[in-house]
This record gives C-alpha cells, structure tokens and sequence, in this order.
C-alpha cells in the first residue's frame, strides 16, 4: 500500500497545478489544483479578514462603553459596522465551513481524489480574492467604505457618497465564487463518492455541504442579480429602486433577502454536519437518527426558501403574507429540532470523551439553542414589530453566527487540524480558550436581549444613559470573545510547526478521511476504497471498519 501512495503521490506532484510542477513552492501553493490546498488558501485569507472584522467590533464596543463621541464619528461609525458585517458575512461566515472544509474533508469523505472540476475550484479562490482585494481597496479609498450596513438598504445605497459601487462589485464577485463551488460541490457528490457509497451511506457532513451546494447554486443568482441592478442604480440612475424614479426601495428589500434568509441556512447546514461527525465520534456510538438528520438538512435548505418575508413585517405587506411567512418560520424550527434531538440521543448514554471539539460542540449546542428560540419569538407578528431593528435582533443574530456557526467552524478546526497537519494543537490553551469565548458571548449578547427589548435601536452611534450598563457588560464579553478567538488562531499556528505529531486517527474516527495518512497525501487515496458499510459504525468504541479497501474484488475503476 506504501508503494502505491508514493506512486500516487509523484503522479499528482507533477499534475497538482495549472501548469505543471512548479519549483516555486509560492507558485506551487497560489496555482494549485489539489483541492486541500485550495481549502487552506481559503482558510488563510478568511482568517486574516476574520481578524480585521474582530479588530472593528472591539472598536465598536469600546466606542459604546459609554455615551458620547469616544473614538469614532458618528459617519465613522456607520462606515465601521458597515466593515465589520460586510467582512463577517461575505468573507468569513457565509462561505467559510464550505470553502475550507467542504474543499478540504469533503472529497476525503467520499473516497474522491479530488473535486469533480479543479481548476474550476482554483478559479473560485481567484474570484474570493479578488473580491476581497476590492472591498479591502474600496476601505481605503477615496470616500471610504461603505456606510449602508450588510444589507445594502436603498435609497440609502443609492444616495451615499461613499464607495458602494466597488462593495456591491466586490460581493458580485464573492458571489460567483459562491455559484461556482456549489456547482462543483453537487456534480462532485454525484458523480465521485466511492463505490458503494449511496446517498444514505455519506457522512452527515457530506449531506450539510450537499444541501448547502444546492442553495449556492439556485439562490445566490438573486442576490447577483440584485447587487448588478443597484450598480445600474446608481452609474446609470434607472431608477429600479430610487422612489424619486419611480423605483421601489422595499423591492430590493424582497430580492435581498430571497437570497440572504436562504443564506443563513447556508451558513448553518455545514455548521450542523460538523456537529453531527464530532458527536458521533466523542460519543463512541453510531448518530441516532441518521435518516432523519439526513433529510432534516434537504428540508432546512427547501423551507429556507420561503421564509424571507419575515424581515418585512414592518416594511409593509398584507395581513395574509404576514400569517403565511409567520407560519413558515415557526415551521421551519422542526427539522432543526430534529437535529438537537438526535444530537442530544446520540450523545445519550454513549461514551463521551470530552477533547476540545467536543466541549466547543456540546457548547454550540448550548449557544445555538439560545440564538434559535430568540428566532423563534421573531417569528411571531406583533413581537417582531416591537423588537425590529433594536438590539434584541442583534442578539439573536450573533447566537446564531457566532455562538453556532463560528463556533462550529472553530471545533471543526480542532477536529480535523490534525488530519490536515499532521500535528496536534495544544489541548490546555484549547480548553482555556473555548471555556473563555463560551463565557465571552454571554456577556457580550444576553444584556443586549433586554436592552433590546426596553427600544435600545441598533446601528446606532449614541444611546440613552439608561442603556450604559448593558453595553459596559457587552463590553467585558467582547474582550474575553476577541482576546479567546484570537487564542485559539494562535494555537493553531504554533501547533501547526511545532505541535506534537499524532497518528492518522487520533479520535478513533469512522470517517473515510481517518483512514488516510495525516495530512493525506496528494491523489489522497492509494486505490478507490470500496464503502459496504454505514458511516459511524463502532465497535466497543472502536471503529469497526478498519480496513476500506478489503474489498477488492468489488472496487471499481
């Protein structure tokens, strides 16, 4: 087998960029068609902007320490959540679990040697960079960033002096990235998953990226489409959205958040693979509840679709499509129960071994669990009237991504490090870390449900006395939430040079991936293994297959 890998391994050398062997290892890295490459790229770049969206948010709260102009103006301030959200949610949370772990562990999973279209994958990260090159250009120019928040609302958009026209080509760009890998997802799932492997014999990882490939795929074409006409909007003045045109401020509203309430999903569903295979694995013991976790991901991504309109209740809409989008949101919280069932199941009476990505699991499960009943509440009319644009959305919006999905990719970082390095991260600084950003995003978030709830509007510069205790608690969690995130980055890099070395399955995983050498080679697997059995399968806390390529006689080519 030693023989085999090497020979697949030099055959893969002298193919694994676009033009051949480089002897550059620059070169070798920026060209490069290996798709656990591609993965780290992606994980470089989102890191370093991750920090710079951290960087603005401790400038934020220190502003918001106390009433009055501290730091920022009250222009510089919008500019400054504006940074901070675009940076969070189109660089680092919406493509970050699939772009490096869907890239990374994915084809690994499926017995694949690579995605379906390298150099189609390669242009993703190209198109992901020159993205964030232009938004990062756009901060730094002329007018400066963006004033508008995330969501881009006109006619402020269209009206602002600052630099919109290069954000909104920016996101167009990160969202070609976006279609594009999900395109290579799907047809990858299709059409390379390992002999005998059905649809119902793939890791719940697979299933969240493959759910996840299908809203990239059908629903970031709207925003695209969205971004190019508020470009129209504003070069050509057509007045799509200007109501001085004649255009309809709330129409852009509606096509935004076609794609972007589905994008929440689209953020979430990888989030939950993750805590499905570390689950599964820490608790010794097959996931209760495959086929329903399964499904439960294809449901989230197809209701995700219909529920956009509960973002406008105040906005303006019949009394018939507020029932029906109120009704669709309550409904889509079933199949994520589903999931926290089935989670909390497997976990019952199994084995339970607590390393890092597990306790950082166990504890998502906690946050999460906040960040969706909070939702749940939105969900109901006259609530959401009474609570839109205050901090209570803010809340639950940051339990939601920081407390589930960025907690989720931070674990699965922990979980799959040593298969991608081939060392291991130092287990008390991990500890310390996650205990402390646990801690963190509960002073950082729960005061702001009550301010919220007493009328404390976001976005805003300056606030009423009355709400100075809850933002100087706010302001305690967002020093221990930046000071742990940025601990475990640093665990992380340390550990990747000088970390000890572990074996190819430190966690006793079930997984294809922990059958390969860490980190895996290039061309991954010596032969194509055969899959005859179900994923999770253990035996006395082991795992019961430990040889993928016995079966010979029925592999394929």
């Amino acid at each position: 087998m030693g023989h085999h890998v090497d020979e697949t391994a030099s055959f893969y050398k002298a193919t694994h960029t676009v033009f051949g062997h480089h002897e550059s290892k620059f070169l070798q890295w920026i060209f490069t068609v290996d798709h656990k490459r591609i993965g780290i790229l992606y994980g470089i770049v989102m890191m370093i902007f991750f920090v710079v969206a951290l960087g603005t948010a401790g400038l934020m709260r220190y502003e918001l320490m106390a009433p009055g102009a501290d730091f920022f103006t009250p222009a510089g301030f919008n500019q400054a959540f504006s940074l901070h959200g675009i940076i969070m949610i189109f660089l680092f949370i919406v493509p970050g679990i699939p772009a490096i772990f869907g890239n990374i562990i994915m084809p690994l999973m499926i017995g694949a040697k690579d995605v379906s279209f390298p150099r189609l994958n390669l242009l993703t990260w190209w198109l992901f960079l020159a993205g964030a090159s232009i938004a990062l250009y756009s901060a730094l120019s002329g007018t400066g960033f963006a004033d508008t928040g995330w969501t881009f609302y006109a006619p402020y958009s269209i009206k602002t002096d600052t630099n919109v026209v290069l954000i909104l080509f920016a996101a167009f760009l990160l969202g070609m990235a976006s279609i594009f890998t999900g395109l290579n997802f799907v047809v990858t799932i299709h059409r390379l998953r390992a002999p005998g492997m059905g649809f119902f014999k793939m890791p719940l990882f697979v299933w969240g990226i493959y759910s996840t490939a299908w809203i990239q795929v059908l629903a970031t074409p709207v925003v695209g489409i969205t971004l190019l006409l508020a470009i129209f909007e504003r070069v050509f003045g057509i007045g799509i959205f200007d109501p001085t045109k004649g255009g309809d401020p709330i129409l852009l509203q509606h096509l935004f958040w076609i794609y972007s309430h589905p994008a929440v999903y689209l953020m979430i569903l990888p989030a939950f693979g993750v805590i499905s295979e570390i689950v599964t694995t820490f608790s010794r013991r097959e996931v209760f509840g495959y086929h329903a976790i399964a499904l439960s991901s294809a449901s989230i991504a197809g209701i995700g679709y219909l529920v956009w309109g509960h973002h406008l209740f105040s906005s303006g809409m019949s009394e018939t499509a507020k029932i029906i989008f109120s009704f669709l949101t309550f409904f889509v919280a079933i199949p994520t129960g589903i999931k926290f069932y089935d989670w909390i199941a497997t976990m019952y009476k199994g084995s339970i071994v607590m390393e890092a990505p597990m306790l950082l699991t166990v504890l998502t499960i906690i946050t999460f669990a906040i960040g969706g009943i909070t939702g749940v509440t939105l969900a109901a009319i006259g609530f959401d009237n009474q609570v839109h644009d205050t901090y209570y959305v803010v809340a639950h919006f940051h339990y939601v991504m920081l407390g589930g999905v960025v907690f989720m990719l931070f674990a699965g970082m922990f979980y799959w490090f040593p298969k991608v390095t081939g060392k291991m991260y130092n287990k008390l600084s991990a500890n310390i870390s996650i205990w402390a950003v646990f801690i963190g995003i509960n002073f950082l978030w729960m005061p702001m449900f009550f301010a919220g709830y007493l009328g404390m509007p976001r976005r805003y510069f300056d606030y009423l006395p009355e709400f100075q205790i809850y933002h100087q608690i706010a302001g305690i969690g967002a020093v221990l939430v930046i000071g742990s995130l940025l601990m475990m980055l640093w665990n992380f890099i340390r550990s990747a040079k000088n970390g000890e070395e572990c074996g190819e399955n430190p966690w006793n995983g079930t997984t294809l991936e922990w059958h390969l050498p860490s980190p895996p080679p290039l061309g991954n697997f010596a032969k194509t293994p055969y899959v005859d059995f179900r994923p999770y399968e253990f035996e006395k806390g082991e795992p019961k297959v430990k040889d993928v390529y016995q079966d010979t006689k029925k592999e394929t080519k």
